[in-house]
């Protein structure tokens, strides 16, 4: 237990001391008095409604909708790609065996073991080579042993390789209410031009 101090000079509890910034806040720092994202006045603003102003079956093409408002000097901050319909698509690669885990585990062992050789080679006095080699070697050793252990201990239940994706099943372009008609209008004369109209 801490017993208050009689020193004039002590400040109280909760009460700034000489020197502190009144109102007790934090003093500014070179890039000015930090502030919490709430307190910044655009988050403190409510975001308006918000408008579709095109759809789009792949990102590429709703990415060159937004590209072509950029270039028509649109307000494209106020602009959103949202995804719409997502699916996790997962993508079956191979077979995997006992083998191939091994080897899958060795290259990674590899990688690790080549990172943790550059740390020794940097401060070792003589033969660097000898020790980057060495650690990849005992990395490829070790992730070979325990890729192959982590396969059998699935005991055949996952035996195939694959890759997880997230895909929608379209794109939508919105816009702010404000600025929508403006938006839809830019938009027409890009598809226009795609469809070779003059």
């Amino acid at each position: 237990m801490t017993l208050p101090s009689n020193d004039p000079t002590t400040p109280a509890p909760g009460v700034p001391g000489p020197g502190a910034p009144a109102g007790g806040s934090v003093p500014p720092g070179p890039a000015g008095v930090p502030t919490l994202p709430a307190q910044t006045p655009a988050a403190a603003a409510p975001a308006g409604p918000t408008v579709v102003v095109g759809t789009y079956p792949e990102y590429a093409q709703a990415q060159q909708a937004v590209d072509h408002l950029s270039d028509n000097k649109f307000p494209v901050e106020r602009v959103s790609i949202v995804g719409t319909d997502l699916r996790l698509v997962e993508t079956v690669l191979g077979r995997l065996t006992t083998a191939r885990a091994a080897a899958a585990g060795a290259a990674s062992g590899a990688w690790f073991g080549l990172f943790i050789g550059l740390l020794f080679g940097i401060f070792s006095d003589s033969g660097w080579l000898g020790v980057i080699l060495t650690t990849v070697i005992i990395g490829a050793i070790w992730g070979a042993i325990f890729g192959a252990i982590a396969h059998a201990a699935t005991g055949g239940r996952r035996d195939f390789s694959s890759r997880s994706s997230l895909q929608a099943a379209q794109y939508a372009v919105i816009a702010d209410a404000e600025v929508a008609d403006e938006a839809r209008h830019l938009l027409v004369q890009l598809n226009w031009r795609a469809s070779g109209a003059q």
